[in-house]
């Protein structure tokens, strides 16, 4: 992370609303369920899969939990209409953990059943650390129940997260975008690479399925490496990524015969989600900054 990052982050508040939409505008859908629609079906025509986010800011009220589930039944409904290639991820805090982990229990619950009965799946997205135990505990329950369409995910900067490997069934490995203090996250490079790979093998051991959300070269051909020496088929494991973000790599790990998921956020609130997120990490603001760079100079 660089000073030019930090300051490119530090200015986004002053940046006009216009100018946030189009650094943003490759990185989410739109502002609605029509968009994400739109986007989905040109990924899948290039043999990519999907995971749709309803983009959400706080929950402060049980109605505006119910909003963000409502939404989300919306989604599943129409994949299962249109016929595509995709899952939903869902955030805990918008479905109300915040409120009461019950509530947001129940919402999930309900997402999960309606999920199985189209023949779908839900991934429930992590937060930043503060979320980490209640975000487990729900999924360990609800996993305990016998919903087996439910994934979670790990973030490899945590220093806990290997131990948080046993008895996951189905699970996102990122290394993790918030910014969390050094006694419970890595911030060297090399020990989040480190404990990523660690948490991949764990998770391969116990026969667990695993995204490997990545954008990283080292990582991606050290995870290409596991999957030939294990001789893991093409539906035991998936690379995942974002949505305009090494688009062209994407296409030649499908092109090679891997399963690709790409992350599809859409929503109103795609100002508040742009700012949060290029805050909380600025490495990725200035990676947004450069990119739009390149793309100016290429016109």
């Amino acid at each position: 992370m660089t000073g030019l990052d930090r300051a490119i982050a530090r200015l986004l508040p002053v940046v006009p609303r216009p100018v946030v939409r189009r650094l943003s505008s490759p990185y989410i859908a739109g502002p609605s369920l029509e968009d994400a629609v739109r986007v989905v079906r040109r990924l899948n025509s290039e043999g990519k899969l999907a995971t749709i986010d309803v983009l959400g800011e706080e929950v402060a009220r049980e109605a505006e939990a119910g909003a963000i589930t409502a939404a989300y039944h919306g989604v599943l409904e129409r994949i299962e209409r249109e016929g595509l290639e995709a899952n939903v991820s869902v955030k805990l805090t918008g479905l109300g953990l915040e409120l009461d982990e019950g509530l947001c229990r129940r919402n999930l619950e309900a997402l999960v059943s309606d999920a199985a009965g189209r023949g779908n799946f839900v991934r429930i997205d992590m937060e930043d650390s503060r979320a980490t135990d209640a975000t487990l505990r729900v999924y360990r329950e609800l996993q305990a129940a016998g919903h087996a369409n439910l994934g979670v995910v790990l973030q490899a900067y945590l220093r806990r997260t290997l131990a948080d490997t046993p008895g996951l069934a189905n699970v996102r490995v990122c290394k993790g975008i918030y910014v969390e203090p050094v006694g419970i996250a890595f911030h060297d490079p090399d020990e989040v690479r480190g404990s990523f790979l660690a948490t991949l093998d764990a998770l391969l051991n116990e026969g667990a399925y695993v995204g490997i959300a990545t954008h990283d070269e080292q990582l991606i051909r050290r995870a290409l490496d596991r999957i030939s020496a294990r001789g893991l088929a093409r539906d035991e494991v998936e690379f995942q990524m974002l949505l305009g973000v090494r688009a062209a790599r994407g296409d030649e790990l499908v092109r090679a015969g891997h399963r690709l998921r790409v992350y599809v956020p859409f929503g109103t609130h795609w100002y508040e989600y742009s700012i949060r997120r290029l805050q909380e990490n600025p490495k990725i603001a200035g990676y947004v900054a450069a990119d739009t760079l390149r793309r100016l100079v290429r016109r």
